[in-house]
């Protein structure tokens, strides 16, 4: 039923064994989708379209209903491009690229946090000449209440909200890899704040 390619005698569709494959990924796919909340499912790039069938899958809690509306929303996501379902597998991931940027910028923000408060001033002139836009003063007067904490042994509240404001420093130009184009991303979003 495939065909054969005259030629080459290559076969010019793939087989129904792998199409099976394929559609069993994409249900298990939507398994996982519907096992989301509603706040998770807010973070993924998943097609509005495809919304209201999650909603209603998430509904039938009888079994065999249940299973079909899952099939029923495979064959729907089925007619989404590759790109848009690949993006959700990479978003779903926890070792997909967007959940590795986001755990380094995390790391990236935590190591700028302990520099300020173990180096001081040298640290502080360091974030500068990355970030010149940042506010001076609010940043070491958070480090200087954090190290206050510290030596009270007090809730963490400024180390917390030193964390806030590097996250917001760091991450806010979208690009981790160039320091140029971070550097004029930060500029535009430090200073909306």
């Amino acid at each position: 039923m495939r065909g054969r390619d005259p030629e080459t005698g290559e076969f010019l569709d793939s087989s129904r064994s792998q199409n099976r494959r394929e559609a069993l990924e994409v249900l298990g796919l939507g398994q996982k989708l519907v096992a989301l909340t509603d706040a998770q499912l807010a973070k993924l790039p998943v097609p509005e379209s495809l919304l209201p069938h999650i909603r209603e899958c998430r509904r039938i809690t009888a079994h065999i209903a249940h299973k079909r509306q899952l099939a029923y929303l495979a064959k729907q996501m089925r007619r989404e491009d590759d790109e848009t379902l690949e993006a959700i597998r990479d978003a779903l991931d926890e070792h997909g690229d967007a959940a590795r940027r986001e755990v380094a910028a995390m790391h990236r923000v935590e190591a700028w946090r302990e520099r300020l408060i173990d180096e001081g001033d040298a640290a502080l002139a360091a974030l500068l000449d990355e970030h010149p836009a940042a506010d001076r003063q609010h940043i070491r007067q958070l480090v200087r209440n954090s190290i206050d904490e510290r030596t009270r042994n007090k809730p963490p509240r400024a180390y917390r909200e030193l964390y806030r404001e590097l996250r917001l420093l760091i991450t806010a130009g979208g690009s981790d890899d160039a320091d140029d184009a971070s550097d004029e991303g930060d500029e535009d979003g430090v200073g909306s704040d």
